[in-house]
């Protein structure tokens, strides 16, 4: 099956959009093929602000419709206690909004971005997916990552390199409870590193340490401004290192 097939066969539907690769592209391929399709942004405490202006600015190119939906996740002890679990019940309480809002608006069919290079058993929210029925075409297409960001840049879209990028509650130590202020902090951080040229890394954090996980190509860059990154990290968490084992998307 190709995508041209699938939105053939399912002329409208709604499409759960974060505004990366993934999302991005199918959403092309939707309009691209004539498919009445809405995208469904689900704005949460988890998400980076950037995240949203990505997905903004994609819809925007494309003239996409877009609903954004605001969430609390904090609200569900589910979430908050940060159990091997969390990530089933974030999906699970995520795709559950989009459902009620697509089924409000008319659309029978939700999809997501899930390609076929991901990996069921590194990703216990795929367990909702199923439970939700919620489609997804580029992984039913047989399409990998590689696929999308080679088709992405093929057909012009900003995201084509966007690093992988996973919510800011991944960056907290499983068993530790998720709080507003450890998310602002994460995020706080990171757009510093953002802002001094890095991109496609973690900062993992346990108790009041902060692990920075980068890629390979990144090392002589943090060698160079290590002096500056330790000042401005240590603002927000008492210990800071480096972790040895480099970051693969």
């Amino acid at each position: 099956m190709t995508l041209k097939d699938f939105f053939t066969n399912n002329p409208k539907i709604a499409l759960a959009f974060s505004g990366g690769v993934d999302s991005s592209y199918l959403l092309h391929a939707a309009i691209k093929q004539g498919a009445q399709v809405r995208a469904y942004y689900v704005k949460t405490p988890f998400q980076p602000a950037f995240e949203l202006d990505d997905a903004l600015r994609l819809a925007k190119l494309l003239k996409a419709d877009l609903s954004v939906l605001s969430l609390d996740l904090l609200k569900d002890q589910n979430i908050v206690t940060n159990s091997n679990d969390r990530c089933y019940y974030c999906k699970h309480k995520m795709f559950t909004a989009i459902l009620q809002a697509a089924e409000a608006d008319g659309f029978p069919l939700t999809i997501d971005g899930t390609n076929a290079s991901d990996d069921e058993a590194d990703r216990p929210g795929m367990r909702a997916l199923k439970e939700l029925s919620i489609r997804s075409p580029l992984r039913e297409c047989g399409l990998s990552k590689a696929d999308v960001r080679r088709f992405s840049k093929e057909a012009g879209l900003f995201t084509w390199n966007k690093p992988a990028y996973a919510c800011l509650a991944t960056r907290i130590c499983t068993g530790e409870e998720i709080t507003s202020e450890k998310l602002l902090k994460t995020e706080t951080a990171e757009d510093f590193l953002f802002s001094i040229g890095f991109s496609d890394f973690r900062l993992r954090q346990s108790g009041n340490s902060a692990k920075l996980q980068i890629t390979e190509e990144q090392f002589p860059m943090l060698l160079e401004r290590r002096s500056k990154i330790v000042t401005e990290l240590k603002k927000y968490f008492s210990e800071v290192s480096l972790d040895l084992e480099v970051r693969h998307e």
